[in-house]
């Protein structure tokens, strides 16, 4: 039963990459396979310990206005593990607009066997949009709406997850908000109602030997009204210390990344996109960093954790 969910939902999952894709709403990151928590409240607890996530990404440099994005995410389960509590706090600006999500995260964990777990999460939070349309690219002094600024408009956001995974493999599904608030469209430069964000993602561990390991990963993210987006990468960690691998958005960047264990709990890893659109013409890329630390695991806990 367990092998049989787990190979609908992964081979599902690689479906979709056939699937053409657009820009979306909500902010995106290209490692994220290292901090599902922003999209996924079921992941939190999941690593067995105490873990903090760090992220800073830099979107099409070049470009004014481009997008800049800050996340940072804090989990960790309780001393029964089967309930994990987690916060998430996002920083994304998009042009004139600035927006501040912050959530708390919680799970509970079903046992499907020894290695196999189903954690149930939900989170619930706020987001708040601020937008100062003198800073955007067609202000117009004497338009009467865009001297209207938008500040802290304050929206809650209520939001839920499955993350099934065992040692070696996890699937997961959620909707990160069911609650519709505003948001800035760039591509009208205007205020727009957000529609629902469903994601999919998944990966699996290649263990071919201690000193030796290859991760592919896939995030599929859906928006109410529009193409599916679909981002896939495919890592390798050797000797428990080095990070190297691709990825691949559909229909629009490639990117590399890197990463290193600096210690027993500390990784930081980076990775650089290149846009394939006529975007590339305009921009120099995008660069994102991310800094983790994981407080040590007893030795009888979940394995492969460092390459989740």
């Amino acid at each position: 039963m367990k092998i049989t969910i787990y190979k609908i939902s992964l081979a599902f999952l690689f479906i979709l990459i056939s699937i053409k894709t657009n820009a979306q709403q909500d902010p995106g990151y290209t490692q994220y396979m290292y901090n599902p928590l922003t999209i996924n409240p079921g992941y939190a607890g999941s690593t067995g310990t105490l873990e903090a996530v760090l992220l800073h990404r830099s979107q099409w440099v070049g470009i004014d206005g481009a997008p800049s994005t800050q996340a940072f995410t804090l989990h960790s389960p309780l001393t029964n593990d089967k309930i994990g509590l987690g916060f998430t706090a996002v920083n994304d600006n998009l042009g004139p607009s600035n927006e501040i999500y912050l959530d708390g995260n919680f799970s509970y964990t079903l046992m499907f066997s020894y290695n196999t777990k189903l954690a149930l999460g939900i989170k619930a939070g706020a987001r708040v949009l601020n937008v100062d349309w003198s800073k955007g690219r067609f202000y117009d002094g004497s338009d009467p709406l865009l001297n209207s600024n938008i500040n802290n408009k304050i929206t809650p956001s209520l939001g839920a997850g499955a993350y099934l995974y065992s040692d070696n493999w996890y699937v997961g599904a959620s909707v990160p908000s069911f609650i519709k608030g505003d948001y800035y469209d760039d591509i009208q430069e205007s205020i727009q109602i957000e529609r629902l964000h469903y994601y999919l993602i998944g990966g699996y561990v290649f263990n071919f030997s201690d000193n030796f390991k290859f991760k592919p990963a896939v995030l599929a993210k859906g928006v109410s009204g529009s193409p599916i987006s679909v981002d896939f990468s495919a890592n390798f960690l050797i000797q428990e210390k080095f990070t190297i691998g691709a990825g691949y958005r559909w229909d629009d960047s490639v990117s590399a990344l890197l990463g290193f264990q600096i210690s027993k709990d500390f990784f930081v890893g980076y990775s650089y996109d290149y846009t394939t659109t006529d975007l590339n013409k305009y921009n120099d890329g995008s660069h994102e960093i991310i800094l983790r630390y994981q407080l040590s695991r007893k030795t009888s806990q979940i394995k492969s954790q460092r390459f989740f």
